[in-house]
């Protein structure tokens, strides 16, 4: 690319899989807000932030300037990661007090999460990457904020709205699931985690819709709640089944070599570690604490594994984009 600096020419060639490292930031920053780690957590939130920052640029650049490169793109599961990366910070910010801020970006989201699941949903196939599971994760992640943001503002519209993305989101798991590669499992290079991801997310918008209850709002009757009781728990229940299969088939065949789809192993990991913290309340289970919080630290570590090969490859891509 004459004329463009190596590391422009290195961002440029960035794939949609890069806004999963927002995803897997944020939560990362909600799991060590939850177990009470809170400059960790705003350290995580701080990066988190400018990484979105970036990729929000970079997204609106590409659509401004050319709009069928972009719109070709956007038929990729991949491109859903950034309405998922903007719930997963918003309800960070949420939690951090910043209400206003953080209603902005459910809107954001909310705007683009119809066009965006239009287009993948259009081109949807059999065998694909375990990135299908996106359709489910941003649908959830809607939910999530929305029903953190009901308990914050006592808004029941809002919490009655994440509702029936809750319940969406898992009829579109049951979708991508049929059409994802069941192979992924032993061969996928990182997005294939996502299997489990979009569980513990789901799990995630039941017990902060269960927590969304208060004397202020008159949200669920009894029913109500026994059904998301056990949805949250089964869901939780499947997504550690998912995790344990997972971690097996890395151990089985480990595939330790950098990938920028190995963002999306850490977030499922810490979205696990969230899930299990914030079901423990929900559902009155108080295990699932000391679970979450070990699991919190896999995360953690994984993070930090992946942010080491993220800044070797970086390094050694904008290299070769200087040579060139």
């Amino acid at each position: 690319m004459p004329g463009i600096s190596p590391v422009r020419a290195w961002w440029a060639q960035r794939p949609p899989a890069a806004g999963a490292a927002v995803m897997a930031t944020g939560i990362v920053s909600l799991g060590l807000h939850l177990t009470g780690y809170e400059v960790l957590s705003l350290i995580a939130l701080a990066l988190g932030c400018v990484a979105w920052l970036a990729l929000a640029v970079d997204f609106v650049t590409g659509m401004l300037r050319d709009p069928a490169r972009w719109r070709a793109g956007a038929r990729t599961p991949g491109t859903l990661a950034a309405v998922a990366a903007t719930t997963v910070l918003g309800t960070r910010v949420s939690v951090l007090g910043r209400h206003t801020l953080a209603a902005a970006l459910p809107a954001l989201a909310a705007v683009l999460w119809p066009v965006l699941l239009f287009l993948v949903g259009r081109n949807l196939r059999p065998r694909m990457s375990g990135a299908v599971f996106l359709i489910c994760v941003a649908t959830e992640g809607l939910a999530v904020l929305g029903a953190t943001l009901a308990a914050a503002g006592t808004t029941a519209w809002l919490a009655h709205t994440a509702l029936v993305l809750f319940w969406l989101g898992l009829a579109l798991y049951l979708l991508a699931l049929t059409r994802f590669d069941a192979r992924q499992v032993l061969r996928g290079a990182g997005d294939h985690w996502v299997l489990a991801g979009a569980l513990a997310i789901a799990a995630l918008a039941g017990a902060k819709l269960i927590t969304a209850e208060s004397p202020a709002l008159y949200l669920w009757n009894e029913d109500d709640r026994d059904v998301l009781h056990t949805a949250t728990v089964c869901l939780l229940v499947l997504d550690l089944a998912c995790y344990v299969v997972l971690v097996i088939a890395e151990v089985v065949r480990p595939r330790p070599r950098y990938d920028v789809r190995r963002w999306s192993t850490v977030f499922p990991m810490g979205m696990t570690a969230a899930a299990s913290l914030s079901a423990s309340a929900a559902v009155g289970t108080p295990w699932l604490r000391g679970l979450g919080q070990a699991l919190l630290w896999v995360a953690v570590a994984a993070w930090l594994a992946v942010a080491a090969g993220a800044v070797v490859a970086a390094r050694a891509g904008i290299r070769a984009a200087g040579r060139a």
